[in-house]
């Protein structure tokens, strides 16, 4: 202003030699310019060529170019009739650099300053910028950080520009030392401020910011104490004056709240007036509070909420129901409820924001508010909560607006920030039991934007091939009918996973259709053909191939080499000058270093030769018996005389047709990483009575959230599961048992490892057993040479063999994952798990198995954290088992996995 104030009396005091008087313009010269265009000064300057002007003339022009707030100065000249304007350009900005700042983050900082007018590429102001630094002094004494400073710094740069350096020293936040309360007789100081969002320090105030004062919240609690007496019939309750005193080192808070609690009241009449466009006893059904009870000022208000909201789904977007206590003549309060219902209004417009890769009409046929209809906030939130449960979203927003010059029509808006909807995997690995493991997958839940559901998923490994495609349309027809496909093939081996060995090579194809039968419940048909063809693999168990039986209950032994025994189609070698061949084809030597010849004569039994048992642990012979008068006559009946397996009754190739059953309901507020509602579902499967193998599942799945406090969930879980045979099937197949354990189930334990166990394998000859723990290897042929099964002389636990009835359920209480920002994308917990697998026929042999007992519940407890990445969810938990058979972990099974990981799959 003082410059302003000298250029103007510059300009009045200019001499006639520089400027006369008054003169007539004949042409106008700006200098100075070095950034702005001459059209900048042109649009401040209220003088033309051709214009008569006088100093006053000047002035009013050099008032009117300071005030676009462009230049540091400003003079005139005259030259000949010419105006001269000379003007000195404020400085640009070049940069804003700020340090030290942690309690305010820097990006809101700089969106504050931005919008005083202070950016980059703006004109600097030094006013402004005063202005800032002072009002973020304020700003940090608000937050009880009494010895922040901030000091601004300006650098001159070439080009008329200047660099902006604001250092902030943020100090510390004075701690609350006490606070007293002063005037409450009916409520103790540890009542009244159990909510307080304020506490006073104590020794374990290091681990958070609650003991930290603050103005807004200091003025929170008081709002908080205020409702608590208006809550409770307190109607006179009033804070009659509030005190903040610091210490004088600046660290410490003293605060004292004086009030007056007043009387308490009781309710004596309730009343509806206004315009009722609602039937006043259907209103009356909405107020909560009622004559003769105490006054409670948040019963008033949800009363007066609740008819608000029903106005709004009458069209009454812009409702107003306001409760008006008053005290009578018997001192008690009377409860008026005036209703102004405003204009019934319509949508006029519905509207998507932020769906950079949603097309609109996925999101359109989730609403449930048409354009054109009556407005309808239920209405409206329903295609809200529609649209969080799609899973495409991290969130969702909703805005009603006035469509401008007019009373009765409104625009919805729903704005959505996507996320990933789908999952990708992909990994290639090396181990010594599984060899080269490839594995690659895609899942996308919103194809390219169109709501459908697509995936391919390939799968390589020494145990495990497999590929799948599917397809889902959920909108296959308008009234949200879906239609879905799938095509599969595998070749499974689970001899080398853990399991009891047998292989599974399977392909098939599927149809799904699905109805909705209300907003929040769906029911689905869908028809699979399944061919299966099942391999015993390596030792099989019992229950799967009987295992050979008693060949002779006497009688010498002998071993011989298969690759003797059997030739040209399975035919006995006689001829004792062939060398017996170890599997590479080399000879074996005996004890000399001499080639053993093949010993066996089918003419004369009696010529075996005994090799013995511990000359031949570990080599690759076959066990047969020499006792026998005719080895040829030994009949395959002697080799199975134990209980047939599901293979010997029902052989080992399947064509079946499966019919699902499915119903599933939910209330969730999301599709991915949801903290409120509900889902369950029920699955009935069964194979149609013109099936191979006739069989019938049924699978129960359910979870519900439930909010604890502002910050903390707690959610329940549980998956049921049973299945049985029908008609001549008495079993559930062996190959569609349940298993319990690891990720989705019961985490801290390996996969599928819980459950019913299977017993080595064991063949019988004479008074000896060969099992698959004990000694050499083998194959065992019956009398015509053809292979009965194999032996193995390789160490071998029992192995996984499912049941028929799973039972899991958990805890799991969701809290804010620290130091993340976004809450929406990541999920931590504490969790416990139980289940187990049980099966309602056991049988002789199998290890852990038995019908449902709670007892037999394992269990663990321990940490999870899911984020959805851009790949999908990751899962990560760390879990510590217990009660479970420790024999089996002692036995040295891999049995279990504290620290579990996956991806592209949330739990």
């Amino acid at each position: 202003m003082k410059r302003f104030a000298r250029n103007l009396l510059a300009v009045a005091l200019l001499p006639s030699a520089a400027m006369a008087a008054e003169f007539r313009v004949s042409d106008i010269r700006l200098e100075g310019l070095q950034r702005l265009s001459a059209g900048t000064v042109f649009a401040s300057l209220p003088i033309n060529i051709g214009d008569t002007i006088d100093p006053s003339a000047l002035r009013l022009a050099a008032r009117s170019l300071f005030a676009s707030g462009y230049y540091d100065d400003v003079r005139f000249e005259e030259d000949n009739g010419v105006l001269v304007v000379h003007v000195v350009e404020r400085p640009a900005i070049d940069s804003i650099e700020i340090e030290g700042e942690k309690a305010i983050a820097e990006e809101d900082l700089l969106a504050g300053l931005s919008d005083s007018g202070l950016a980059e590429g703006q004109i600097f102001k030094r006013s402004v910028l005063d202005g800032i630094t002072q009002e973020l002094e304020r700003q940090y004494i608000s937050q009880g950080r009494y010895n922040a400073t901030v000091e601004a710094e300006i650098v001159e740069l070439p080009r008329n520009r200047v660099q902006i350096n604001i250092d902030i020293d943020e100090g510390s936040a004075a701690s609350v030392r006490h606070i007293n309360l002063v005037g409450n007789t009916l409520f103790s100081d540890e009542v009244l401020m159990e909510d307080f969002e304020m506490k006073e320090s104590d020794w374990l105030s290091w681990m958070g910011s609650e003991d930290k004062y603050s103005r807004e919240k200091l003025a929170g609690d008081i709002e908080r104490l205020r409702s608590y007496y208006l809550d409770r019939g307190y109607l006179d309750f009033q804070i009659d004056s509030t005190q903040v005193t610091i210490s004088d080192d600046n660290e410490s808070i003293f605060v004292t709240l004086n009030m007056t609690e007043g009387e308490q009241y009781q309710i004596g009449e309730t009343n509806i007036l206004g315009e009722l466009v609602i039937n006043e006893s259907e209103l009356s059904r909405l107020v909560l509070i009622q004559p003769g009870m105490t006054f409670s000022q948040i019963l008033m208000t949800t009363s007066a909420e609740y008819m608000t909201q029903r106005l709004s789904n009458e069209g009454y977007t812009f409702a107003e129901v306001n409760g008006v206590p008053e005290v009578n003549e018997d001192g008690k309060v009377d409860i008026t409820f005036y209703v102004q219902p405003g204009e019934r209004t319509y949508v006029r417009r519905v509207e998507f924001r932020g769906n950079t890769k949603t097309a609109d009409d996925v999101l359109r046929r989730e609403m449930r508010q048409m354009e054109g209809s009556t407005a309808s906030n239920i209405a409206i939130d329903q295609g809200k909560v529609r649209l969080e449960r799609l899973g495409y979203f991290k969130g969702v927003e909703v805005a009603t607006t006035e469509v401008a010059g007019t009373e009765d029509q409104v625009d919805v808006t729903y704005t959505v920030e996507e996320q990933p909807s789908g999952n990708v995997g992909g990994s290639v690995g090396y181990s010594d039991g599984y060899g080269l493991i490839f594995q690659a997958n895609l899942q996308q839940n919103n194809f390219l934007g169109t709501g459908n559901a697509f995936g391919i998923n390939l799968s390589s490994s020494k145990y495990y091939k497999s590929a799948s495609i599917n397809y889902t349309d959920p909108y296959f027809t308008p009234d949200g009918v879906s239609r879905g496909f799938n095509i599969f093939y595998s070749q499974r081996d689970y001899g080398s996973s853990g399991f009891t060995p047998f292989g599974v090579d399977k392909y098939g194809a599927g149809v799904t259709l699905g109805w909705p039968i209300s907003e929040i419940e769906r029911i689905s048909l869908g028809l699979t053909y399944n061919h299966s063809l099942i391999t015993p693999g390596f030792s099989p168990a019992q229950q799967i191939k009987s295992t050979p039986g008693d060949i002779n209950e006497s009688g010498y032994q002998y071993w011989a080499e298969q690759s003797d025994l059997l030739n040209d189609g399975g035919a006995f070698v006689d001829d004792p000058n062939s060398p017996i061949l170890d599997p590479d084809g080399n000879p074996v030597l005996d004890e000399d270093g001499n080639p053993t010849f093949d010993q066996i004569y089918q003419d004369d039994p009696n010529d075996c030769y005994d090799l013995g048992t511990s000359s031949i642990t570990g080599s690759n012979f076959i066990y047969y018996s020499c006792a026998l008068n005719d080895i040829s006559t030994v009949a395959d009946s002697q080799l199975t005389n134990n209980p047939p397996g599901f293979i010997d009754e029902y052989g080992d190739e399947y064509d079946d047709f499966t019919l699902r059953v499915t119903w599933m309901q939910s209330t969730l507020n999301r599709g991915i990483l949801a903290n409120r509602g509900y889902r369950q579902s029920l699955v009935f499967s069964s194979t149609t009575p013109n099936s191979d193998l006739t069989y019938y599942k049924v699978n129960y799945e359910g979870q519900i959230f439930q909010p604890l406090t502002s910050f903390l969930t707690l959610r329940l879980h549980t998956r049921l599961g049973y299945g049985n045979g029908y008609g001549e099937l008495d079993e559930l197949p062996f190959f569609e048992n349940f298993y319990a354990g690891g990720l989705g189930s019961v985490r801290g334990y390996n996969r599928n490892v819980l459950g019913p166990r299977t017993s080595s394998a064991e063949y019988y000859s004479g008074q000896q057993v060969i099992n698959s723990n004990g000694f050499g290897t083998g194959t065992l042929v019956n009398a015509n040479g053809q292979l009965v099964t194999q032996l193995s002389g390789t160490s071998q636990r029992t192995n996984a063999f499912g049941g028929n009835f799973l039972v899991t359920a958990g805890a799991e209480f969701i809290f804010p994952t620290p130091f993340v920002k976004d809450q929406r994308s990541v999920q931590s917990s504490f969790f416990i798990d139980t289940g187990n697998v049980f099966s309602t026929s056991c049988e002789n042999g199998e290890l852990n198995c038995y019908d449902f007992d709670v007892s037999k519940l394992s269990g663990s407890y321990g940490l999870s954290l899911t984020w959805i990445s851009g790949f999908g969810p990751l899962t990560f938990s760390y879990a510590l088992p217990f009660n479970y058979d420790k024999s089996l972990e002692e036995s040295g099974y891999d049995f279990i996995e504290r620290f579990q990981f996956s991806m592209g799959q949330a739990f």
